[in-house]
């Protein structure tokens, strides 16, 4: 409820609740949330003595990789409130889950219509422009075609993902698919590495595609297509701009 100690073991919702102007209720974040609280330890290893020690009456957590830490946690009797987004819908959904939880659900509610309006007036502004075909990494080594709600942001931003139907897990992507479906973009998105990612790991590949013959690899920080917040909605906006720059002028 408004006024409870929580804390996120999930950088998404912790960038959640700052949209849900809650902060200043994080008594404890990870080392990747960037918001003055303490840090409690990692996203996939938190230091549950540290959790203790910020006595919180909400713990959040989220992704299928937090289900064990959620786990360990109920099992110590705290209230974990836990969201796995697949699906762009889903991650929409999330915030007025989230705000529901921490006691604001008009505010949870208003974040999520917020979002639907935003992403609408995206898909109006790309409706009648071609669709070019869009290749997002989300990991180099080997290379991962990205998964989740990345079908879904591609095509909300005007593009085709053969890659993944919505909802499925990011995989590791083979050459020979990537060529056939000749690429026209690539994001590069690297988890962890914000706006860090060397374009040249994508370029300097031996693969035959558009997209580095015409130089079109851009990098993103890794929050904009990685992370399940409202920093989505801004990667949906950044990447129709890039695929069709005249459209959103």
């Amino acid at each position: 409820m408004a006024g409870d100690r929580i804390v996120s073991l999930a950088p998404s919702a912790t960038e959640t609740l700052r949209e849900l102007g809650t902060t200043e209720q994080l008594v404890g974040v990870t080392h990747h949330c960037s918001v003055d609280a303490p840090a409690v330890g990692g996203w996939l290893n938190p230091d549950y003595d540290a959790v203790e020690a910020c006595d919180p009456d909400i713990v959040l957590t989220a992704d299928p990789l937090q289900a064990d830490v959620r786990d360990d946690l109920r099992e110590l009797g705290y209230r974990v409130v836990h969201v796995e987004p697949r699906t762009l819908g889903d991650v929409i959904e999330s915030f007025a889950t989230l705000g529901q939880a921490v006691g604001l659900p008009r505010n949870g509610n208003d974040l999520a219509w917020r979002a639907r309006n935003r992403i609408e007036r995206v898909q109006r502004l790309v409706a009648d422009r071609p669709r070019p075909v869009v290749y997002c990494e989300e990991w180099s080594n080997p290379p991962t075609a990205a998964g989740n709600w990345i079908p879904d942001v591609v095509r909300a931003a005007g593009g085709r993902y053969p890659f993944s139907s919505p909802g499925e897990r990011s995989s590791e992507v083979e050459r020979s698919l990537v060529e056939e479906t000749q690429p026209e973009h690539v994001f590069l998105h690297i988890c962890g590495h914000g706006e860090r990612s060397d374009p040249e790991v994508v370029s300097n590949r031996d693969w035959s595609i558009p997209a580095i013959d015409r130089g079109a690899v851009h990098v993103l920080d890794d929050s904009l297509l990685y992370q399940p917040s409202p920093r989505l909605i801004e990667g949906i906006e950044t990447m129709a701009a890039t695929l069709h720059p005249a459209a959103l002028e």
